[in-house]
């Protein structure tokens, strides 16, 4: 990441590096979802000839991590402000909510959303991919509110005394001074948890999303080489994980005011 910082002038701040290495990640990012065909059709079979179920189901896993990880830090920061409330109802359901999502596995989580939900509420029945994004966004959101909740925590009090005696309400307290530090806080275990989230959305292939891990699946079926299929599969996974490793350690650094992160 460092090296990557020093590509940029030597007069630009550290925030403004870090965000112009945000930007070139994100960039590099959707032009390799849009150009992956590509460079996979010069593969050898079975890569080659099935290049684009590939680049499709590269799209649809970054779409899965996309939707689901935006949702995910909604919910996370609901249930966080839930856990640390002074009402015992939003405390217990807080706090039940983060308890069965981190204590149940994330594939039975998929299933459940995607199968057994419609039966006992019909009107939630939904196609695969929206399944998919609930079920995951409902995963990553239990162990966000854990890291948003340990970020208000770690707030000191007196910055909150001090808020008070400078006449400011409980909101602008919370929106000024509390959630700033609070999301500082937080945000290497947030941009984790995304990361993580790409990996886990190979999960949806179960109930049939033709994400990547399902497209592997598919040509290995056909073509029956699992080896070159699967090793062709890590290492789409592999770019993918490194350009959002980057964006993530961009954005740390842009919020890194202190210069806390070497």
């Amino acid at each position: 990441m460092d090296r990557l910082l020093r590509v940029w002038p030597a007069a630009w701040s550290r925030q403004q590096r870090s965000s112009a290495t945000m930007l070139a990640a994100s960039v590099l990012l959707v032009l390799i979802l849009w150009l992956i065909a590509i460079p996979l059709s010069w593969a050898p079979e079975p890569i080659g000839n099935n290049a684009q179920l590939f680049a499709q189901g590269t799209r649809v896993t970054v779409e899965l991590t996309v939707v689901s990880g935006l949702a995910g830090v909604l919910l996370g920061m609901l249930a966080a402000l839930g856990k640390v409330s002074r009402l015992p109802p939003l405390r217990w359901l807080a706090g039940f909510y983060i308890w069965v999502m981190r204590g149940t596995p994330l594939l039975v989580q998929v299933l459940f959303v995607y199968f057994a939900l419609p039966e006992v509420v019909p009107v939630l029945r939904m196609d695969e991919f929206t399944a998919a994004c609930v079920a995951l966004a409902l995963n990553v959101g239990a162990y966000n509110a854990e890291a948003i909740r340990s970020g208000l925590l770690a707030v000191p009090r007196g910055q909150v005394e001090a808020a008070h005696s400078l006449g400011l309400g409980r909101w602008h307290t919370f929106a000024d001074v509390v959630f700033p530090q609070a999301f500082k806080i937080a945000l290497p275990p947030l941009v984790n948890n995304i990361v993580a989230l790409l990996k886990d959305s190979s999960l949806a292939f179960t109930i049939g999303v033709v994400e990547l891990t399902n497209a592997g699946s598919q040509v290995k079926s056909t073509s029956f080489q699992a080896v070159p299929v699967f090793i062709a599969t890590a290492i789409i996974y592999l770019v993918l994980t490194t350009v959002m490793t980057q964006i993530s350690n961009a954005v740390e650094r842009r919020f890194d005011i202190e210069g806390k992160l070497a």
